[in-house]
C-alpha cells in the first residue's frame, strides 16, 4: 500500500456558504456553467459518479447512492456541516487557496478551520488590478497603487495567479515580453476609460505587465492553460528562465502531456494533477501515468483545483490518492520499481513538491 503524507493541495478555491438544490449543484459540477441538456443530468458523466463514489461514505451514506437521496443528506447536515466533512475527510493537509474567484466562497482562513488545515493566499493578479482601479482617478494613479499592491500582495501570498479564461494564454502566445511603458501607460487609460461601470482586465498589455510585475516579485507564479495548448506559453517560459521565478501550470487537460513535457524540458516550470483527475473519474490513473511518463517526479504537484462545491475538493484528494496506489503500485508489483522507491515518490508529487516550490516550511 503507498504511503502519503498528508496531502497539500496547491491549487483550489472556496466553498459556498449558502445550501444548493439538485440543478445548482449539478451546474457547478462539471464547472459548465450552464444547465445540463434536457433529459440528462451531469451526474452521469466520470465526475458525477466519482461524487457519488467518494463523498457518499464522509456524509454517512452507503457508496454510489442515488443523487436525490445524497443531496436530501446535504440538506439534513446543512452547508456548513457538509463542508467540514468532506474537507476533513479528504486527507489535505494544505491549502493553498486562489482568492480571486467569484461568488460568497469561503477565504483562506474560513477554509483552513473548516478543514482542520493550514491554508496559505494565492493572490489573483487582475483583482489587484481592478482594486487598484476603483482608487484610482488617473492612469498615474492606477499604475502607482498596482505596482504597491502588487509589492505588497508579496509580502503574505505564497504565490500569483490569474484566472482561468481570462486571456494570459493567448496574450502570451502573441508577445511573451514584458511591454514597454509606454505601451502600459496606453493600455491603463484604455481599460481605465471603458470600465467605467467595472470590468475585468482582457486587454493583452496589461495582461503581461501584470505578470511581469508578478515575476519580479519572485513569487510562485500560477497559470492557467485553460483548453489552450500549454506549448503556446513556450515563449514566456524561455523569457523567465534564470529569472528566480518559479512557473506552475494549471490544468491544461486534455494537453496534460505537453504541460508535462515544459515541465520536463525548464527547470522552473512545474505541472499540476489537478481537476483533470476527479473530471477523469475512473479513468484517473490512466492520466496520472500518462504524466508520470513524461515529467520529472519532482516537477508535479496534486491539487484539486476545487471551487464552490466541497465535493470537489475532496473528489480531487481522494481520486488521487486511489490513482496514485493504483499507478505506483502495479509498477512495484510488476518489479519495475520498489516499495521505498514508490513511498518516496508519493510523498513528493502529494506534498513535498509544493511545500519546496511554495516554501511553505518557512511560513510555518
Amino acid at each position: 500500500m503507498i504511503e502519503t503524507p498528508p496531502l497539500v493541495d496547491q491549487h483550489c478555491h472556496g466553498v459556498l456558504r449558502t445550501e444548493l438544490g439538485l440543478a445548482t449543484f449539478e451546474a457547478r459540477l462539471t464547472g459548465a456553467g450552464r444547465p445540463p441538456a434536457a433529459g440528462t443530468t451531469f451526474f452521469d458523466t466520470q465526475a458525477g459518479f466519482a461524487v457519488r463514489r467518494w463523498c457518499p461514505p464522509l456524509l454517512g451514506l452507503e457508496p454510489h447512492c442515488a443523487p436525490a437521496r445524497y443531496l436530501a443528506r446535504r440538506r439534513e447536515l446543512g452547508p456548513a456541516e457538509t463542508g467540514r466533512r468532506l474537507l476533513r475527510g479528504s486527507g489535505v493537509g494544505a491549502y493553498l487557496v486562489d482568492t480571486g474567484a467569484p461568488g460568497d466562497l469561503t477565504g483562506a482562513k474560513e477554509l483552513a478551520r473548516a478543514g482542520e488545515a493550514q491554508a496559505f493566499e494565492v493572490v489573483r493578479l487582475e483583482s489587484l488590478a481592478e482594486r487598484a482601479a476603483d482608487g484610482s482617478g488617473n492612469v498615474a494613479a492606477f499604475l502607482a497603487a498596482l505596482g504597491g499592491a502588487v509589492h505588497h500582495a508579496a509580502a503574505s501570498a505564497v504565490a500569483f495567479g490569474c484566472g482561468a479564461g481570462t486571456g494570459y494564454a493567448r496574450a502570451l502566445a502573441d508577445d511573451p515580453s514584458p511591454p514597454g511603458p509606454g505601451e502600459v501607460r496606453g493600455a491603463a487609460g484604455r481599460w481605465l476609460a471603458a470600465r467605467a461601470g467595472g470590468g475585468p482586465v482582457r486587454d493583452p498589455v496589461l495582461l503581461r505587465h501584470l505578470l511581469w510585475s508578478a515575476v519580479s516579485c519572485g513569487l510562485p507564479v500560477q497559470l492557467h492553460t485553460g483548453a489552450r495548448e500549454p506549448g503556446e506559453l513556450t515563449g514566456f517560459v524561455r523569457a523567465t528562465e534564470g529569472l528566480g521565478t518559479q512557473l506552475v501550470l494549471l490544468g491544461g487537460y486534455p494537453h496534460h502531456r505537453h504541460a508535462a513535457g515544459l515541465a520536463a524540458a525548464y527547470p522552473h516550470v512545474h505541472a499540476d494533477l489537478g481537476p483533470a483527475l476527479a473530471a477523469t473519474g475512473a479513468r484517473a490513473a490512466a492520466v496520472l501515468a500518462e504524466l508520470l511518463e513524461l515529467a520529472p517526479f519532482g516537477k508535479l504537484l496534486f491539487s484539486s483545483g476545487g471551487r464552490q462545491l466541497p465535493e470537489l475538493h475532496a473528489v480531487g484528494a481522494l481520486v488521487f490518492r486511489e490513482a496514485l496506489g493504483r499507478v505506483l503500485g502495479g509498477w512495484v508489483a510488476d518489479g519495475a520499481w520498489s516499495w521505498r522507491d514508490a513511498d518516496r515518490v508519493a510523498a513528493m508529487v502529494a506534498a513535498g513538491n509544493a511545500r519546496r516550490v511554495y516554501r511553505l516550511d518557512e511560513r510555518g
